[in-house]
């Protein structure tokens, strides 16, 4: 029986996963090398990683910060009770059972240029949809519980003790920050910004809404492979999926590498 599922576990992931990427790489090189690099250097393919780029590196600062404080504030927050808290977890988590594409309608609904808010910013110069504020604002709705959900575990894990002791000796909360729990959560941040980079790099339903696909201007990396795909462009549509399949399975096994030289760490 364990031989019989480790088998299926193997079929699934070579129809799932193996099959259409290797589809992908086929696709790609279809025409050769040239064609492969041609799509890639277009003006729009490089526009369009640019804004992806510009994307993912908003999102995994904002990420980053906002997460870590948010972390501490549920485990170590005073002003929590006992009822709130999973209120404030199952709203950490609402991204993970949100469609994308209702969040890019969110992001419109509350941001657009029908709206009060929205005709507010735009008369101030500050476009938000069809913008890169707003594929920001929703790339970072869908990839805010990875960094949480990373760092509030090992928060817990560590304790008080520590910190406490810290603060009697005199120590800020910055120092004590840095000094005690820092060393404690730097591998969860780690973990935390890599599956933001892979996520925030890969979105595609939100952005859609919320971007319009406006060629060389809100048009991101994974947009640019379906509108190529639409237009039957296979050669080009693969060659950049072909780019963001790479980056994707790149950051992961990054991830892994963290994995195993942290528990490497903690061994010794």
């Amino acid at each position: 029986m364990r031989n019989v599922l480790i088998s299926i576990s193997f079929i699934v992931i070579f129809l799932l996963i193996m099959l259409p990427f290797l589809g992908i790489t086929f696709g790609a090189f279809e025409e050769g090398p040239q064609a492969f690099f041609d799509a890639l250097v277009r003006p729009e393919a490089l526009h369009a990683m640019k804004i992806s780029l510009i994307i993912v590196v908003i999102v995994t600062i904002l990420n980053a910060i906002v997460g870590i404080y948010v972390s501490l504030e549920i485990v170590r927050g005073s002003w929590i009770s006992r009822w709130l808290k999973p209120v404030i977890n199952a709203l950490i988590d609402l991204p993970f059972a949100v469609s994308p594409i209702i969040v890019g309608l969110m992001v419109i609904l509350i941001f657009g240029p029908n709206t009060a808010f929205g005709t507010f910013m735009e008369d101030h110069n500050m476009k938000i949809v069809y913008a890169v504020p707003g594929m920001v604002l929703a790339t970072m709705f869908i990839t805010f519980p990875l960094m949480v959900r990373e760092v509030v575990p090992l928060l817990e894990e560590i304790g008080t003790q520590s910190e406490e002791a810290s603060a009697t000796l005199g120590a800020g909360a910055w120092r004590t920050f840095i000094q005690i729990t820092w060393p404690g959560i730097r591998w969860g941040v780690l973990y935390g910004l890599i599956l933001t980079i892979a996520r925030a790099l890969g979105e595609f339903g939100s952005i859609l809404v919320v971007s319009g696909n406006i060629i060389n201007q809100t048009q991101t990396a994974t947009t640019l492979v379906y509108q190529d795909a639409e237009q039957f462009h296979l050669v080009a549509a693969n060659s950049v999926a072909f780019v963001l399949g790479l980056i994707s399975i790149s950051i992961l096994l990054a991830l892994e590498w963290l994995k195993r030289r942290s528990e490497q760490l903690r061994s010794h």
